[in-house]
């Protein structure tokens, strides 16, 4: 008990208060949106274990995903997101499924979504959460009317931003109270998720604590890599051009590093040449790592696959269903907000 006679659970449940009346979930935790990763089962499970479900639509088409809701659907009465790329040749089709299905929230990612993409979803029912690597487009999309905001740092897996997770948080929680931000990026112990509570945040996001989940369909060779890795070993990749903007994608090291590099180079030659432009050449390569993704996740090509994964990886230990991650999340937050209480009473 706090000088207040709150318990740390009536504390936490206070800190992410906002963040679960929004999501409809019993902790504010979302499950980050990994291709290929996050699929039925896994949201499935993250939702029955009281979190927030995403799926991953990836390069998707609208029959493909409709076929993940449904299984996630038979799989769990509890809430779950959708997750769209912006890039997506058919978004208009694929928002346009996730409304028919009553998908309550869709999270846009992989660029600035258009004014009217968020529009079309927020009346037809739907919320929308955005990313946001900066405050100043922070603003922009809550103008534009989206309905939450996840501020993710470099230490993230997969596509990452500059800037780190700690001075994100410093620079945008202060100055957003419009909308829920949840805070996403490095973040694999509850410890750090009471940290962002305490600075603002309404929840946090994790992709790559939940890779190694039993309900993971990701291939053993794939967990054991995880399991292997340290934090140092998930690095980011490197632009080769600098008139072709690709946004860094942050992986295990291996192989298939360097084959990213020399397909990078082929695309951009290309590009140069005028053979592609430049929105075909980014969703070139956005499909090679969606393609290299796969082959690691769901063929265990962990040689010259893609090994999306964040700098928490070292704090994945093994494998293990994910109401037990869950419930560890939620007790090493609780006893973070005893031990301050104890130092209070000091």
């Amino acid at each position: 008990m706090n000088a207040n006679g709150a318990s740390p659970q009536a504390v936490l449940d206070r800190l992410w208060e906002r963040g679960r009346n929004f999501l409809g979930c019993r902790h504010a935790i979302m499950g980050g949106a990994m291709s290929w990763v996050s699929e039925q089962h896994l949201v499935a499970a993250i939702s029955n274990a009281g979190g927030f479900g995403v799926l991953a639509c990836g390069s998707l088409g609208p029959s493909q995903l409709q076929q993940e809701i449904g299984g996630a659907k038979a799989l769990t009465d509890q809430p779950f997101g959708v997750n769209l790329i912006t890039l997506h040749p058919q978004l208009d089709a694929l928002i346009e499924l996730c409304l028919a299905e009553g998908i309550s929230h869709v999270v846009l990612a992989g660029g600035v979504p258009s004014s009217g993409a968020i529009r079309r979803i927020k009346d037809g029912g739907g919320k929308v959460i955005c990313f946001t690597p900066a405050l100043g487009l922070a603003k922009r999309l809550i103008r534009n009317g989206v309905d939450a905001l996840v501020i993710e740092g470099a230490e993230a897996g997969g596509h990452i931003g500059p800037v780190s997770t700690s001075v994100l948080a410093q620079e945008i929680l202060p100055q957003v109270r419009e909308v829920p931000v949840f805070v996403a990026g490095g973040i694999g112990r509850g410890e750090a998720i009471v940290s962002y509570l305490q600075m603002g945040a309404s929840g946090c996001q994790l992709g790559t604590r939940f890779v190694c989940a039993t309900e993971s369909i990701a291939h053993p060779d794939f967990k054991r890599a995880f399991i292997r890795a340290s934090a140092r070993d998930a690095v980011a990749s490197v632009q080769i051009d600098p008139d072709l903007p690709v946004i860094p994608v942050r992986a295990l090291i291996n192989h298939g590093t360097q084959r990213f590099i020399e397909a990078q180079r082929n695309v951009a030659a290309r590009f140069r040449g005028g053979e592609i432009s430049q929105d075909e050449a980014q969703l070139e390569i956005e499909l090679y790592w969606a393609g290299a993704l796969k082959r690691a996740v769901l063929e265990g090509d962990v040689d010259n696959g893609s090994l999306m994964a964040g700098q928490s990886v070292g704090m994945v230990a093994q494998e293990e269903p994910a109401q037990a991650i869950i419930d560890e999340l939620v007790g090493q937050a609780l006893k973070a907000l005893e031990s301050q209480q104890f130092r209070e009473a000091v």
